[in-house]
């Protein structure tokens, strides 16, 4: 039983999260973020993921920042995105003003930290291929 963890983003910097988790051929990205920063760093969202979107079975949002989600509109221009699966405290398409299920903007959320604190932690989808 082997578990592999790629960090794609936000190693050697606090911003851009991405975490590919994979286990007996699924493949699970946990965060989709943007480099935010320095140029340097933002440069780096133009770089296309090191792995082939179609390798990605689903993606897991930990929280609607985005340097965690700002990512997933760039994915899903790559190609059809996977599942999106969310916590039940973060928004989802319908709180933006021109909702997407499958290519939700960061920029459009609302700060969910107090709300988090209190929701039980369960899971939803948001999009699914």
């Amino acid at each position: 039983m082997n578990v592999t963890i790629r960090f794609l983003g936000a190693a050697g910097t606090v911003t851009g999260s991405k975490y590919l988790v994979e286990h007996d051929g699924h493949s699970l990205l946990v965060d989709c973020g943007l480099f935010q920063g320095y140029k340097q760093l933002r440069l780096r969202n133009r770089d296309p993921l090191p792995v082939m979107p179609n390798h990605i079975g689903a993606v897991l949002l930990t929280h609607a920042h985005l340097d965690h989600s700002g990512y997933l509109p760039l994915l899903a221009k790559e190609g059809p995105p996977p599942a999106i699966w969310r916590r039940s405290c973060c928004p989802t398409a319908a709180t933006f003003r021109k909702p997407t299920p499958i290519s939700p903007t960061a920029t459009a959320f609302p700060s969910t930290h107090q709300h988090c604190r209190s929701t039980p932690r369960t899971m939803r989808a948001i999009a699914s291929s």
